[in-house]
């Protein structure tokens, strides 16, 4: 079942705008319900005003109405087992529970699977700022 969610990250991957860091990332997340957002970095001129593939997928995540996130896949092309950076480790804490399922993938398929608290133990919570 996680081989369409790489395939999704893999694909978004290819549409990245990465044309200064030539590194170009993608995101793909699942709801509970099945559906899939993916997305990609994009890169501008002003760096670092650009943002990362997971933040895109969060965008669609958002606009196409939300959910429970049940996993989470990114990809690198230049980079085998990437992880998603820590801003980006934030934003999908404020969306996915600790026990999530993150696969760290390469360009052939998931290396490594760990879950959101494992990747972000002490993050933020919405509860902290209450």
């Amino acid at each position: 079942m996680s081989r369409d969610l790489f395939e999704a990250a893999r694909a978004a991957m290819a549409k990245s705008h990465s044309p200064y860091s030539r590194f170009p990332v993608g995101a793909a997340l699942r709801t509970e319900d099945g559906s899939i957002y993916a997305g990609a970095n994009i890169e501008v001129a002003s760096y670092p005003e650009g943002w990362c593939a997971e933040t895109t997928a969060l965008g669609h995540y958002v606009m196409g109405g939300g959910g429970r996130i049940t996993e989470i896949a990114v990809v690198a092309e230049k980079m085998a087992r990437i992880t998603p950076c820590g801003g980006c480790r934030q934003r999908l804490a404020e969306f996915a529970a600790a026990d999530t399922k993150l696969h760290l993938c390469d360009d052939t398929g998931i290396v490594e699977t760990v879950t959101m608290g494992e990747m972000l133990p002490l993050g933020f919570s919405r509860e902290t700022l209450k």
